[in-house]
């Protein structure tokens, strides 16, 4: 899938100035004229790195026509599906979400988007998480792309260069270099979403070049059949794990709820070389520091330089926008996908997209045709030269299973983290995680 990112994402990436919008279509338009507003309902904002400017958009939207508003309703449980049970049970389903392991638990549910003119826009590969039995559940938001993170400027003092970085003992070399310099070389977040779905996808998508292969390693870890411990890749893995763990900043010990605000101000300040964190944090550290150069490395794991995934960064679709059918109307639906199209396909809705984070926009990467505004800070321009030479990992992650899922593997990580149980425990514990899951990946 994600070598078919492709032109979409790559071109957009690539570019390398924003360049103003030229007219479209749509925006050509006259603006429908309705006597009242439909309010549409949405879950959140999307994400919380970019909630302001995500208000300032639906607010722009909500400004240029008559007929819609878009009004942002909070999701306070700690799950997707926490929140959004309780709000069908209670007949008060948000209008437009966004998700993505949920998926499956919300086909039966949702609007298909097969034959629509935005998901005819949206790049190849890049519907196929959301494609549940032949019904095209969602389309796809933004790419995103995660490993460790740098600062630039930290890792020129201390003469380090991210692409000599081959092996494990490559990177303990480099922050070694780090350290000498007086900095500190990691902040390794403790988060449960970050250790439960980013750090557990680097083993699961490096455990063999081939899908199927990947995909009967969670058979057997759902069929209770899977010992963990027997796994050269995962002891690997957790070679790479404590690596980071040993050179953390705070000792192994970040996985306050507040611990990412402290990350971001750890490498935008120079305090740390590296964080294990994805690209939607450059805009939080353009932010901090704007001009600094924030780039983004894959995570070897192997001490083996040619291993599969050593040379690699994880990239895909964090999250699919998905329109309720079962307790919204007609003119609800409407509204929502009036909103999407705006954003999507209007110059106005494509600056907020994809225009810079310093001038309040949301700075995705578009996966979706007829852009013409593009994110240029270094780290995605990185991230286009890792697409289009083919070193890109899958989101294995996509496929994980809503229930227990991320939190629960974010939990036993954390538990592991802070020392509360052994390599032994941390394998066992993942294994019960998995046990019995339904296996929404067939």
């Amino acid at each position: 899938m994600i070598k078919k990112l492709t032109a979409a994402a790559a071109a957009a990436s690539l570019a390398l100035a924003l360049t103003a919008c030229g007219s479209s279509d749509s925006g050509e338009e006259a603006a429908a004229s309705c006597e009242t507003k439909t309010e549409v309902t949405m879950l959140g904002t999307i994400k919380v790195e970019i909630q302001d400017q995500f208000l300032a958009a639906a607010e722009d939207y909500n400004a240029s026509q008559d007929c819609y508003t878009i009004v942002s309703v909070a999701n306070d449980a700690d799950s997707f599906l926490g929140g959004v049970t309780p709000m069908y049970a209670a007949g008060e389903a948000p209008v437009l979400m966004t998700t993505l392991q949920e998926l499956p638990d919300m086909a039966d549910k949702v609007m298909d988007w097969t034959g629509t003119e935005l998901a005819g826009l949206a790049a190849e590969g890049t519907l196929q998480a959301a494609n549940i039995k032949g019904k095209q559940v969602g389309i796809p938001v933004t790419a995103e792309a995660f490993g460790l993170l740098y600062n630039k400027a930290v890792l020129d003092e201390a003469g380090v260069d991210p692409a000599a970085i081959k092996t494990r003992d490559d990177l303990k070399a480099a922050f070694d270099a780090v350290e000498a310099t007086g900095r500190s070389a990691i902040h390794f977040s403790g988060l449960w979403w970050s250790l439960g779905a980013h750090l557990t996808n680097i083993y699961h998508t490096t455990v063999s070049s081939d899908r199927e292969a990947r995909f009967q390693v969670f058979d057997g870890l759902a069929d209770g059949t899977y010992d963990l411990t027997a796994d050269a890749q995962w002891n690997n893995w957790l070679d790479a794990f404590d690596l980071m763990k040993e050179y953390d900043i705070n000792g192994g010990k970040s996985i306050a709820d507040d611990e990412y605000d402290s990350a971001v101000l750890d490498l935008a300040e120079g305090n740390v070389g590296f964080w294990f964190m994805g690209n939607w944090a450059e805009p939080n550290l353009l932010q901090t520091t704007p001009d600094g150069s924030f780039g983004v490395m894959p995570l070897p794991i192997s001490n083996e330089a040619g291993a599969y995934g050593n040379d690699s960064i994880s990239v895909g679709v964090p999250f699919y926008f998905i329109i309720d059918e079962e307790q919204s109307t007609e003119e609800e639906r409407a509204g929502a996908v009036d909103f999407l199209t705006w954003l999507i396909t209007t110059p106005e809705g494509q600056m907020h997209y994809a225009g810079p984070i310093e001038e309040d926009n949301m700075s995705f990467i578009p996966v979706y045709s007829g852009f013409t505004v593009s994110p240029a800070t270094y780290m995605a321009k990185e991230i286009a030269d890792y697409i289009a030479a083919g070193k890109t990992l899958e989101w294995m992650n996509s496929y994980y299973p809503a229930e227990p899922g991320q939190l629960a593997y974010g939990a036993s990580g954390q538990k592991y983290i802070t020392g509360k149980i052994d390599r032994e425990g941390f394998a066992a514990s993942y294994q019960a995680d998995w046990k019995g899951s339904t296996k929404s990946w067939r």
